[in-house]
């Protein structure tokens, strides 16, 4: 292999090759070009089909229409066509929880009746979606219940930003077609911090993003948009060039004996890895700083040692760094640090000059909080014939 090519990232997860799924295909998830291709492939002249996608993907994903006949500038031959050709499917809501804080928590089925978890948490000046990339997950943080589940299969472009639609569904926020812009969002950010390593899943992940950033559909700034990694480092660099999203990474130790620990893709990618890739990162700056994420673990990474230690490591970053309360999970090996000593290490953070805020547990009544995703349903571990269908089945 010669030194400009890039190793590709491995991961034990069943690699499926794409293939035309049978029936009519969902249109959810494609880009821009892969639509054009594909209306094309079915008949729509090649003068026409930069047009044609266009009109169909303003419906799609500016209007949240889902049937073809509603799409009124386009002929009604041509709307019978493609509804004979094509669908615009997005994963089915099971079951949705309401916080007593508002946050909802809702449980998707996907293609193969494969099961994720979405959460949705209500601010004052905002509304955050936060979305999962694969079903289950690899990593195995000892802290995380989501990484207690097994990885069973990386999720479709179609299946991540089926998510932001089946969101603004039910929040009932799909402009009428026609209607002037409202700047008002009840989902105006995104985080990838669902179930699931995004950067192992990184071509489906960008794809769903460039349609979630596209100004002519759901119109969200790459600014709003924040993707967390445990720190797959030769895919950060890639995160910048081709998504342009903000970066925030699952830090939570000082050492790499501890972070081994916590965070065992440490052992592959460690702390000295990993930050290099991050003072080389192609958008860090003072306007777009990168958010260390850090859960707060009593008697394991939350001394004055720890919080000096972090100061020291993250030098010469653009940071700020975002102190988790441990969210407790049953069975989990860990507590939540205490009030005063999660206070007294932020203060350290700050005094150094970062941002050190703590993050508010969100949807806790209802499992809805950071590191608690988990599907209940998803126990039976199929068989490699079954994940390779499911994954044909469109998106």
């Amino acid at each position: 292999m010669t030194m400009t090519q890039t190793a590709p990232i491995t991961q034990d997860v069943l690699t499926i090759p794409r293939k035309m799924p049978e029936g009519p295909m969902n249109l959810v998830g494609l880009t821009r070009e892969q639509m054009r291709e594909v209306l094309i492939a079915h008949g729509t002249p090649e003068k026409q089909a930069k047009m044609r996608v266009g009109q169909i993907w303003q419906w799609i994903y500016g209007w949240g229409v889902r049937d073809f006949a509603e799409m009124t500038n386009l002929s009604k031959a041509f709307r019978a066509e493609l509804a004979e050709s094509f669908v615009i499917a997005i994963p089915e809501v099971v079951s949705k929880q309401v916080s007593e804080d508002g946050t909802r928590k809702y449980l998707v089925r996907i293609n193969g009746g494969h099961e994720v978890e979405v959460v949705y948490i209500p601010e004052e000046s905002r509304g955050t979606l936060c979305i999962s990339s694969q079903v289950g997950c690899t990593l195995t943080c000892s802290f995380c219940h989501t990484g207690t589940q097994k990885l069973v299969r990386n999720l479709t472009a179609g299946e991540i930003i089926g998510q932001v639609m089946m969101a603004r569904d039910d929040l009932n926020e799909w402009p009428e077609p026609g209607a002037p812009k409202d700047e008002t969002r009840l989902l105006s950010n995104i985080v990838l911090m669902g179930m699931g390593e995004p950067l192992y899943n990184f071509e489906n992940v960008r794809d769903a993003m460039k349609i979630a950033m596209d100004p002519e559909g759901i119109q969200l700034s790459r600014r709003r948009i924040t993707l967390s990694t445990s720190g797959v480092v030769p895919e950060i660099a890639r995160t910048a060039q081709e998504i342009g999203c903000q970066l925030a990474i699952s830090f939570h130790a000082t050492t790499d004996e501890v972070r081994d620990r916590l965070v065992p893709i440490n052992k592959k990618w460690n702390l000295e890895a990993l930050l290099e890739a991050l003072r080389s990162y192609p958008k860090v700056s003072n306007s777009e700083r990168i958010t260390f994420e850090y859960v707060m673990l009593k008697g394991v990474n939350d001394s004055d040692a720890d919080a000096h230690r972090l100061i020291r490591l993250i030098e010469g970053i653009p940071a700020k760094i975002n102190l988790i309360p441990f969210n407790e999970w049953p069975g989990a090996p860990y507590e939540r640090s205490s009030n005063n000593r999660i206070r007294a290490f932020a203060d350290i953070i700050y005094n150094a000059g970062y941002a050190s805020p703590i993050r508010t547990p969100r949807g806790e009544d209802i499992m809805a909080a950071c590191g608690q995703l988990k599907s209940a349903t998803e126990r039976a571990r199929k068989s490699r014939r079954e994940i390779e269908a499911d994954a044909g089945l469109g998106g």
